[in-house]
């Protein structure tokens, strides 16, 4: 495994690179608050940027997930970074983006030896724990009110036992992909992610739901939805639609559920040898 002294370099992730991401700018740091929170600034102060910007840091001391939660790590183990990428919009077009997201990252590990699976919206879950989590913020391009994402990725490549007792049900990759040359994985990640948000700004989340379908880690469960920890809505999974909404089979019909500041979990229940993660 790559040591906390020895940083990716911006340099040889360019090189290992796919063409889809050949136009994609690379900075790393060894640490920062928050790489989301680094290119929303610049993004505030330029009003756009060039091009894509991906920003990768060894350790965030402020890393954020959804509703604000906190990313905790330590050093070297878990591979954070983020992505602004810029879309030409409309805002309500970009309600699938984390699924899509969650397609491009989960089809790019599973290629690399690790089966995973996606827990709506934005979670990648492997043996049922968390694995990976996703947070996409958004802003307009003050230049001509196009719409950039900064999307912002962690992933646990290791998991201390001390960092394991703060976050409770999380998981690690795997030993392989833990070991393997930091460049090479980011690259990896990085070429697909920018092959997949291309199609995206294109077309939209439609053609990604059957993908994301195929990898939903909850599929024909009963599952709840937790609105500020009151129960919000319940009944069974069956995926997602073509703009990214959850659908729920309930008693009253087929319901569809827009991202939000929800938590998703399995029904109470459920049989206790399943898992739920928020």
């Amino acid at each position: 495994m790559t040591s906390h002294s020895a940083l990716v370099s911006a340099p040889s992730i360019t090189a290992l690179c796919a063409a889809s991401a050949s136009h994609v700018a690379i900075e790393a740091v060894l640490e920062t608050g928050s790489t989301n929170a680094d290119l929303l600034a610049r993004l505030s102060d330029l009003g756009t940027l060039p091009g894509p910007l991906l920003r990768i840091a060894d350790q965030q001391s402020a890393g954020r997930g959804r509703a604000g939660r906190s990313w905790l790590s330590t050093p070297g183990a878990a591979l954070m970074f983020s992505l602004a990428w810029r879309f030409k919009g409309p805002l309500h077009r970009m309600t699938g983006l984390p699924m899509a997201v969650g397609v491009a990252l989960a089809e790019t590990i599973i290629g690399l030896g690790v089966p995973v699976q996606i827990k709506w919206p934005n979670d990648l879950l492997r043996d049922g724990d968390k694995l990976a989590g996703i947070l996409v913020e958004t802003c307009v391009d003050k230049t001509d009110g196009a719409i950039w994402a900064v999307i912002g990725t962690g992933i646990n490549l290791l998991m201390p036992d001390a960092l394991e007792q703060q976050i409770g049900r999380s998981v690690a990759a795997a030993p392989w992909l833990a070991q393997m040359d930091r460049n090479a994985l980011v690259a990896a990640l990085l070429s697909r992610l920018a092959a997949v948000l291309s199609e995206f700004d294109d077309t939209g989340f439609a053609p990604f739901a059957e993908r994301w379908n195929a990898l939903h880690a909850w599929h024909g469960r009963e599952v709840v939805l937790l609105d500020d920890g009151q129960v919000r809505q319940q009944g069974r999974a069956v995926g997602v639609d073509a703009i990214g909404r959850l659908l729920l089979a309930t008693p009253g019909g087929l319901v569809e559920v827009l991202s939000g500041d929800v938590s998703l979990r399995l029904s109470p229940d459920t049989p206790t040898g399943d898992t739920a993660c928020s």
